[in-house]
């Protein structure tokens, strides 16, 4: 059988057993001098690793679901050439699970005086910063029986951003919102809304919408017609206690409201409103304020990059003074937080006049799809007790949602999927009723 690569060298210089065989400083000792000499000229051969010179360069950020391509520059400084397998640590979540070893582990040649580039493509499968750990690089010599093997620092971060995967419904939230500006033919009519024009009465129009001075001065009944009124201020809050750390599907309900949240903040950016983030459970977690309608989705989409739930209570009071503090003026306050009863009952309910009384409040809570599916389920005994448990709990939202309506609160409480466009046409039913 012919024999290849170092098996065949070490058989020819010392025949030595063919097979696995790893070298040693014993296992040198022990064979004759020509493989030693071998040896030694492969080790004295291989390029050093310590002078190597390591950067990076690439991308900063990425979105949840999208890939990332870290690029590593290695410069060999030295008169041999490099000859290396190098791998590039990074956390275990920047890549899918099972992809790791094929993502970090390069192979690279570097003649004398130059360098070369390595890319590294990252997967992340959780938002935050991920930072890249040691680079290891082993150097081999011209015959492979030996290596050379350091560690390198090369420092570099990859943000990793929300999906914001709710953004396929903006266009159609959008062509709403053009409605209710005026720029179609649909135009509306409340208190609270900006004068657009005059036109003749028709049958089934309000009656207080007619303009008396108007109708005097021509043939036919004026009424009045109005836009949505613009530069609102509206505050996002994201609870993130614990109860934001429970897992509906395959993510956890904070997850979800910064999904719908991020909808939000888009549509009424493009409504012409202010809108800010806090996000908070018993300190500030994130806040961003101030920002312009063109810098306000990214400064949102950054700030909940790093945000992760608490196992904490949420401290109701706290939150409740945070927020009076973060809107002065009238605002819509929208919070995303739980419809279960003990925390609404014993933490937001007993402060919620101190919001309702000069702000309108609109809570948004994420259901578990889960639940309206036990609800349904019949057929055997235990099926039908999950039934009766799923049912109550669903009796015990309903209500405590019925208690926040009796505050003057807007309650939207729907799954993870429907959330977002049901809390912008929440958004949306407040704005055609001039209530922002």
């Amino acid at each position: 059988m012919a024999l290849t690569g170092r098996a065949a060298l070490l058989a020819a210089l010392g025949s030595l057993p063919v097979g696995i065989w790893e070298p040693s400083w014993t296992g040198i000792l022990a064979v004759n001098a020509p493989l030693a000499v071998a040896c030694a000229c492969d080790f004295a051969l291989a390029a050093p690793v310590r002078r190597l010179g390591l950067t990076r360069s690439g991308d900063t950020s990425v979105r949840l679901g999208d890939t990332a391509d870290v690029t590593l520059t290695i410069t060999n400084p030295s008169r041999r050439p490099l000859r290396a397998r190098l791998r590039d640590a990074w956390p275990p979540s920047s890549w899918q699970p099972g992809t790791e070893t094929a993502g970090s582990r390069h192979r690279l040649t570097v003649p004398p005086g130059e360098r070369r580039r390595v890319t590294t493509r990252l997967r992340p499968t959780r938002r935050g910063d991920r930072q890249a750990d040691r680079v290891t690089i082993r150097s081999y010599g011209p015959l492979g029986l030996f290596s050379r093997q350091g560690t390198h620092r090369a420092p570099w971060t990859v943000r990793v951003l929300p999906p914001f995967t709710s953004r396929k419904h903006l266009p159609s939230k959008l062509a709403r919102l053009r409605e209710l500006d005026g720029r179609t033919s649909v135009l509306t009519r409340g208190e609270g809304t900006e004068f657009d024009s005059l036109r003749e009465y028709v049958p089934g129009d309000d009656t207080r919408s007619i303009d008396w001075r108007a109708t005097a001065r021509q043939t036919t009944v004026a009424v009045r017609t109005w836009r949505p009124e613009r530069d609102r201020h509206i505050l996002l809050v994201l609870d993130t206690g614990r109860t934001s750390a429970g897992r509906v599907g395959d993510e956890p309900r904070l997850d979800a409201s910064m999904d719908a949240a991020l909808l939000l903040a888009a549509l009424a950016s493009r409504a012409g409103d202010r809108v800010d983030l806090l996000a908070y459970d018993r300190k500030v977690r994130a806040l961003v304020q101030g920002r312009t309608a063109s810098d306000v989705l990214p400064a949102l989409v950054n700030a909940m990059a790093t945000l992760e739930p608490e196992l904490v209570e949420t401290n109701a009071r706290g939150l409740t003074a945070t927020a009076l503090r973060a809107s002065p003026r009238r605002s819509l306050i929208v919070l995303l937080t739980t419809l279960d009863a003990a925390p609404i009952e014993e933490g937001l309910l007993p402060v919620l006049s101190q919001l309702t009384q000069r702000h309108t409040v609109l809570l948004a809570s994420v259901a578990d799809p889960h639940i309206g599916e036990m609800a349904k389920a019949r057929g055997n005994v235990d099926a039908v007790y999950e039934a009766a448990a799923a049912a109550q709990a669903q009796s015990e939202r309903h209500r405590t949602a019925e208690q926040l309506r009796r505050h003057g609160v807007t309650v939207v409480d729907a799954t993870p999927d429907d959330l977002a466009p049901a809390l912008a046409d929440a958004y949306l039913a407040l704005k055609a009723a001039g209530r922002l």
